[in-house]
């Protein structure tokens, strides 16, 4: 989606929502029915990945920022819903995807990468994408006008791909790796409004399991402070971090992916 489409969704969010409030009450967040959230991360990525062979011998350790090139900040679309249930059932959805392609000239090698070995000197483009998508349902155990406190427990489907590509006269070498897996991850979800404009968001869920070879973690931190510009509206600041980890032990597909972004969040919640 481009950057003007992003915005003309957040405008006509906002515009609703004002519609909606113009006469509305203040209603606890505690008590919100739905809600969807729209806005931007400014990610900072980190990356450590290894590609082994396919006998099983290891590949070379790569960072993807330093050695392979690859943006090391983004800004990236922030998306998220809320659907309650009940007054202590909650339900949420969220994804976060970041797709990076770069090319950088090695100043150092060889490198083995899965079935192939990039030189010193050999401009390669790299591709890393990560999607990770969740579904997370929420029991509050502690309900109140001020303060929720909800046990949550998620499906993470987590995605990693990756491809090293050199095209030059003298060599063309290719190769692409890929890891999946779906991961339970319980957490914990704090919601406090100490006044009826002003209230905050902390989310932590993480999980390290080993399902079918792949031998991984997967990590949701999260704080924001929001202000509620009109009943249904509010615009939040905050602090987020996601961290993935894979191990893969698989006979003919053995490797390493070692994922941190982290960044400060702007966004416009609709709530009702």
């Amino acid at each position: 989606m481009s950057t003007n489409r992003k915005a003309y969704a957040v405008l006509a969010l906002c515009l609703a929502a004002s519609v909606a409030a113009a006469d509305g009450d203040y209603v606890s967040p505690t008590n919100q029915r739905f809600g969807v959230s729209l806005g931007i991360i400014d990610i900072r990525p980190s990356t450590t990945l290894r590609v082994d062979q396919s006998n099983g011998t290891a590949g070379t350790t790569l960072n993807g920022e330093s050695d392979l090139g690859l943006d090391s900040s983004r800004i990236e679309p922030k998306f998220d819903f809320m659907v309650r249930a009940g007054e202590r059932h909650r339900v949420f959805f969220d994804y976060f995807t970041l797709d990076r392609n770069d090319t950088k000239v090695l100043n150092q090698g060889p490198y083995s990468y899965g079935g192939v070995v990039l030189l010193e000197g050999d401009p390669v483009t790299t591709d890393l994408s990560l999607r990770v998508l969740e579904l997370t349902y929420g029991y509050s155990f502690w309900h109140s006008e001020q303060l929720e406190i909800a046990a949550t427990l998620s499906i993470n489907d987590a995605e990693v791909q990756s491809s090293v590509r050199v095209s030059t006269e003298a060599r063309h070498v290719y190769d692409s790796e890929s890891l999946a897996g779906p991961f339970p991850e319980p957490g914990l979800m704090v919601t406090y409004a100490p006044s009826k404009r002003f209230f905050f968001d902390a989310t932590a869920r993480y999980l390290k399991a080993a399902i079918d070879h792949i031998d991984g973690s997967v990590g949701v931190y999260e704080f924001d402070a929001q202000y509620r510009l009109r009943p249904n509206i509010s615009f939040a600041l905050g602090y987020a971090d996601t961290r993935a980890n894979f191990l893969s032990r698989k006979s003919s597909d053995t490797g390493y992916f070692n994922f941190d972004a982290k960044g400060p969040e702007i966004f416009v919640r609709v709530a009702f």
